[in-house]
């Protein structure tokens, strides 16, 4: 009796020193679903191969990324050739480097600068609307706009969304819709005739349309733990669209911050621009892409 008496009267101190079993800074689920740092398995790059996707990147922190693609076409000469030339390495490469930092919770704002052109491209991205629960997919909104020489001519505004739906922690997929103006910024172009005098042919800008709707279509699976598998085709569907559509693939690995990409192109474009005006016929190029996370 004595001993029930006292417990009775131990019980609101014992509650009180007994630690809350979900205390603040817990991570609940919402919590966890909120913190943009928490790795993704699913979506573990700002881009596919070259089109972008709705990662996001937490506030205050950044990202570099160079991308790598090597000169020699894979579908010229035979196989002892490119062995020569070991599959087009010793042939020169267009390179670019990327800084990616989130100016403010879920907006992200990105500074790129590609050897082709010398092209300078300033990009930002809006990661509205996260998966979860009863919302489908995410929507991520970006505008770009960028300018060869350094930034001093060929100027090529663009803008689009990033809509993704991820399945599970395997595989992701993507569509991404986008305008870009300026796409035929060169109004000039010279040409051989069969005897192999050039010629040069002007182009009137009244008759050129210099704009391009174009959808990205990507996905990216999960094998195993950290090895992937991506790809990615540019589909134009009105304006100006030369060649064909560019299109990549690439195998990944996943190595902490660091993510490592193999590529094969049929184009050198990494730019919003350059995507819509498509790759070469009959071409491949090796090439890599090297991200690494700040956070």
């Amino acid at each position: 009796m004595c001993a029930c008496v006292y417990l009775a009267a131990a019980a609101p101190a014992i509650a009180q020193s007994v630690p809350d079993a979900t205390p603040a800074g817990t991570v609940t689920p919402v919590a966890h679903e909120d913190d943009d740092a928490v790795l993704r398995p699913a979506e573990p790059d700002f881009v596919v191969v070259n089109l972008p996707t709705t990662l996001r990147l937490p506030r205050f922190r950044s990202n570099f990324r160079i991308t790598h693609r090597f000169a020699g076409n894979l579908r010229n000469g035979t196989f002892g050739q490119q062995a020569s030339n070991l599959f087009g390495i010793d042939q020169g490469a267009i390179i670019g480097f990327e800084y990616r930092f989130a100016v403010a919770k879920h907006v992200q704002a990105a500074f790129y600068r590609s050897s082709l052109d010398k092209t300078i491209q300033l990009h930002g991205k809006y990661d509205a609307v996260q998966q979860r629960g009863s919302v489908p997919v995410s929507l991520s909104p970006l505008v770009s706009i960028e300018g060869t020489d350094n930034f001093q001519e060929k100027y090529a505004p663009a803008a689009g969304v990033v809509m993704s739906r991820q399945f599970g922690t395997r595989i992701a997929g993507y569509v991404t819709p986008m305008w870009a103006h300026n796409t035929a910024a060169s109004l000039e172009v010279i040409d051989h005739d069969q005897e192999g005098g050039a010629y040069t042919e002007s182009f009137d800008p009244a008759h050129v349309n210099r704009n391009t709707t174009y959808i990205g279509l990507g996905g990216r699976v999960r094998l195993g733990s950290s090895t992937y598998v991506a790809g990615e085709i540019v589909i134009r569907v009105r304006g100006y669209a030369p060649d064909q559509h560019g299109y990549g693939v690439s195998i990944e690995k996943r190595v902490g911050a660091h993510m490592f990409s193999m590529t094969f192109t049929n184009t050198f474009a990494t730019t919003f621009a350059q995507l819509a005006r498509g790759g070469g016929a009959n071409s491949l190029f090796l090439g890599f892409n090297l991200g690494r996370k700040f956070f």
